[in-house]
């Protein structure tokens, strides 16, 4: 075992990066329910920490594309690899939405509000319905296109990073011994670049503190326990497709769900303090190349699930779809409802990474639906940001859980591997330079 292993190992409680995120967020709700106007004052604290890490972001996707990529050699595997993605994507986010919609029906959240039109303040949703009119099917699609190379960058759009990366990955194939050296050069700057996400995680806590205290003290415990219902119903319908459907398919792949909850227990406390499953997005491909699955299949898979593999978010829009009909005393029959659903499998698509975007694809959804007043996402404003925190950390967890999937059902699975890393066995990194052992054994060590 080396040196930098047995630091890890026995770091006092403290020292652990999941502790301090704990601490970060308990310290984070008492300033924000004592002194409210102080908490919410906290919230730079949290965005500093969200940008940090989106600069990034794409950066690492493009160097873990393009090596990926290079290193496989045939064209005929990247297309393959990613038919599979998208395939599993499309049936469990589709499990998804209809799970939310089962929930939603059942416990009834929303049919004890009886809201009328006019006690709906449709001012306090315009911003994201203007937002919205911009997310139909064909501006999402040709949105995957960037104007610039430049600006796909600039901006942080990931499908478009992503986009660019593929064709320059592809490109690089035929380049010959230039195109291998050309592939050592972004290798190296990629594990720079992991290098860098593990300093920034030194600050973690101090972020997740941050954006806490800003949401409690700016929307108040009390709007919790206002429209608590619709809160406990969507963490019931996540608990049960993240133990269920997710632990199900985890038990048929052979992989065990506890442990994979277990190994990334990291990275969910962060997701849960910031709402944002994109600040540990450079930290799940690094940890999950770690456990054992193929470059390629990581650099392919995270990314793209980040707009096609939002499970958590595709439960809280068709749950928040019925509710408003619930709250306002709109009758739904079953076809208007499976109408709903036909169309949240185009809208969900859309939504991003980042807190707040599945509110305004929900605007999107509801303005195509005639039969739901749009102004209803009034009454849910209030306890978005606290339901964002339950759509997140399904999406992280779905998403690290689809590459294994995918990477095991293209033979790019090492399970030998997995089980020990699992188990808490040290693996060595044979082919990462020192920087990254520090990052992967100090930092990412349980």
């Amino acid at each position: 075992m080396s040196a930098q292993s047995r630091t890890a190992d026995h770091q006092p409680l403290y020292g652990r990066l999941w502790f301090q995120v704990i601490v970060g967020i308990v310290v984070g709700v008492g300033l924000g329910y004592f002194y409210p106007a102080q908490g919410a004052a906290m919230k730079p604290l949290g965005d500093a920490f969200v940008k940090l890490i989106r600069m990034m972001i794409a950066p690492i996707i493009f160097g873990t594309v393009v090596v990926g990529i290079a290193k496989m050699g045939d064209m005929k595997e990247v297309g393959r690899i990613g038919l599979r993605a998208l395939i599993y994507f499309e049936v469990v986010s589709t499990i998804a939405l209809v799970i939310g919609m089962v929930f939603v029906n059942v416990l009834k959240p929303g049919s004890a509000i009886h809201a009328t039109a006019a006690q709906l303040d449709p001012k306090a949703v315009a911003a994201y319905t203007t937002s919205a009119a911009h997310l139909t099917t064909t501006d999402f699609l040709m949105n995957i296109i960037p104007a610039t190379v430049v600006g796909a960058f600039a901006t942080g759009e990931i499908l478009q990073v992503l986009f660019f990366s593929v064709l320059f990955g592809l490109a690089v194939l035929h380049m010959g011994k230039v195109g291998k050296q050309l592939v050592s050069l972004i290798d190296q700057f990629t594990h720079g670049l992991f290098g860098m996400v593990g300093l920034i995680m030194y600050v973690s806590a101090i972020g997740a503190f941050g954006a806490m205290a800003y949401t409690i003290g700016q929307f108040g415990i009390a709007t919790l326990l206002s429209l608590g219902q619709l809160m406990l119903a969507m963490i019931a319908a996540c608990l049960f497709f993240i133990f269920v459907i997710l632990g199900g398919i985890a038990w048929w792949s052979g992989v065990s769900l506890i442990k994979y909850l277990k190994y990334i227990k990291e990275e969910m406390l962060i997701v849960a303090g910031t709402s944002s499953s994109e600040t540990v997005l450079p930290r799940m491909m690094a940890k999950l190349e770690h456990l054992g699955c193929a470059k390629p299949v990581v650099g392919l898979v995270i990314p793209t699930g980040y707009s096609f593999n939002l499970d958590g978010t595709s439960i809280y829009m068709s749950m928040a779809a019925i509710f408003i009909a619930q709250a306002t005393d709109t009758s739904l029959t079953l076809q208007q409802q499976l109408g709903i659903l036909a169309v949240l499998l185009l809208t969900s698509k859309g939504a991003a990474g980042v807190t707040g975007s599945g509110f305004i694809t929900l605007a999107a959804t509801l303005s195509s639906i005639p039969a739901l007043p749009v102004a209803g996402l009034a009454l849910l404003i209030g306890i978005d940001r606290f339901m964002s925190g339950a759509r997140a950390l399904t999406n992280l967890i779905g998403n690290g859980l689809a590459t294994i999937i995918v990477a095991k059902w293209d033979g790019q699975l090492d399970m030998r591997r997995l089980q020990r890393v699992f188990n808490g066995e040290t693996v060595a990194e044979a082919e990462e330079p020192e920087e990254m052992l520090l990052v992967d054994h100090a930092r990412y060590g349980s």
